[in-house]
């Protein structure tokens, strides 16, 4: 296979490597233009892809660390002046993640969001007889997911998740995960533990 010209490297380059980046500077500048009530931080090497989306109209914080990758279409609604949203190191957002927070979401270093998941710190309150459920409000938790959780596509959070957790695709998280613990279903059930003895249970190793 002939290998390339200089000029057709230098294409490539700036197609694949500079210009990405050169769109992910520009669009971290917008999400702190855009919301200028809000505390907005990113860290060294934090690539922010096409689509994304940070509403926070009454202010709040977004974080993220070194390193992290939010690809395309990644959306964050923060909805509550104190409202705060942090990402750890080496954090992975793929396609369509969305998180709307009210109050807190504290991720770890190198978690792993799928395609097309959900972060909520809240519920719509529903059981009322006598209100329609847009009237009856919501009821808020502080979440916590810890590091390398990985959380497979089409996955719903509402619930603090312990470090090396692994969700399952399509799994609705109602309830707190142990470290070290596969979940799947909906609601999501235990179908698995692995790591260090006793870690599962949130033991010392």
């Amino acid at each position: 296979m002939p290998s390339r010209s200089p000029w057709s490297r230098l294409v490539v380059k700036v197609a694949f490597t500079w210009a990405p980046m050169v769109a992910s500077a520009c669009r971290k500048r917008w999400a702190k233009l855009k919301n200028p009530h809000a505390t907005v931080r990113f860290g060294r090497h934090v690539y922010v892809g096409p689509g994304f989306s940070l509403h926070a109209p009454h202010g709040g914080t977004f974080e993220a660390g070194d390193g992290c990758e939010f690809r395309r279409g990644f959306r964050c609604e923060l909805g509550a002046p104190d409202a705060v949203v942090r990402f750890g190191r080496q954090c992975v957002a793929t396609y369509d993640v969305l998180f709307q927070v009210t109050t807190s979401v504290e991720v770890g270093d190198r978690v792993m969001f799928g395609q097309a998941g959900a972060v909520f710190d809240g519920n719509h309150n529903f059981k009322d007889p006598e209100l329609p459920m847009m009237s009856q409000g919501y009821t808020f938790t502080p979440l916590s997911i810890g590091d390398d959780v990985t959380t497979l596509t089409k996955c719903t959070i509402v619930a603090d998740l312990g470090d090396r957790a692994v969700v399952a695709a399509n799994t609705v998280v109602t309830k707190p995960v142990a470290p070290y613990t596969i979940v799947g279903g909906v609601p999501a059930k235990v179908i698995g533990t692995y790591g260090p003895a006793g870690a599962a249970r949130g033991e010392q190793a």
